[in-house]
């Protein structure tokens, strides 16, 4: 997984998945020129879905696009994570991506033991998450250096937003392990570091910028990539801290992808603060 990836987002209708819109959401973000998809990602919500409708979601995503899927399985035991990671892999996922279990506050040597267990055990490449916003904690760069070294572990995905962090995991893995940028905030700054991408919360709702950062930045434009990534910061904001998946959902329906409410114990975004938010979706279009 290189590039700029997608944690996308999963439509419901009438509580359940509408796999019509999940097919024609996927084929959108892929004309807009993204490189690949993450279903059942945060921003996906994939902790409020079943293990069968995260296969559901996997198996819709990978029919509907070309682009390479890396699936959200991590779960908060090793057998569910084994099993849901198998089955992704049946569907087309071509990656997993196995965010840290937190519910009982596991110490570093156990979090090693359970990732090297699951990349044993997974058919595909699995991706380390990490994303103390809401696990409350991150993976320690000397924790994933040490994840690094097995054959099947792929890269992590660091949601933590901290520059810092990006930088000290890059100075810690090789060439072979990928590190994804999991903040639309600090995107630019973390390719110009030497990150081999990004999973960006805020890329459903303007690919279009999102790619055009990673575009700057390949074609050795560091300043450009930056300055691009200026416009989009604001929004970003708004679509993770501020609003969240609610955020996302709203947005999307204002760029013509309606992709129904989010799923219950969350809530549609208030008449207000959507009218806050397309006046932010508006100034970033008009950049």
């Amino acid at each position: 997984m290189h590039g700029t990836g997608v944690p996308i987002a999963t439509p419901f209708a009438d509580g359940a998945v509408d796999h019509e819109r999940l097919r024609a959401l996927a084929e959108w973000l892929e004309h807009s020129g993204v490189d690949f998809l993450v279903p059942c990602g945060s921003t996906g919500e994939g902790p409020a879905l079943t293990t069968d409708e995260r296969v559901a979601v996997v198996e819709t995503v990978a029919e509907a696009t070309d682009l390479p899927v890396l699936a959200g399985t991590g779960r908060e035991g090793l057998e569910p994570t084994l099993e849901t990671t198998e089955r992704a892999a049946e569907a087309g996922a071509d990656a997993a991506l196995v965010v840290t279990p937190s519910y009982y506050g596991t110490d570093d040597a156990a979090l090693v033991a359970y990732y090297e267990e699951v990349a044993s055990a997974s058919p595909i490449p699995v991706y380390l998450y990490s994303v103390p916003k809401f696990t409350g904690r991150a993976l320690a760069p000397e924790t994933v250096a040490e994840l690094a070294t097995h054959e099947n572990v792929a890269g992590i995905k660091d949601s933590s937003g901290s520059l810092e962090s990006i930088q000290r995991l890059l100075d810690r893995a090789d060439d072979a392990f990928s590190v994804l940028v999991g903040s639309g905030s600090v995107y630019a700054a973390g390719l110009a570091a030497g990150a081999d991408g990004g999973v960006l919360a805020v890329a459903n709702v303007v690919p279009e910028f999102a790619t055009e950062i990673y575009r700057l930045d390949s074609e050795g434009r560091p300043g450009a990539a930056r300055e691009r990534n200026a416009a989009i910061v604001e929004l970003n904001h708004a679509v993770t801290s501020r609003f969240g998946v609610p955020g996302v959902k709203a947005a999307l329906a204002m760029r013509g992808q309606s992709v129904g409410r989010p799923r219950r114990p969350l809530s549609e975004l208030p008449a207000d603060a959507k009218t806050d938010l397309e006046s932010i979706l508006d100034r970033t279009l008009e950049t």
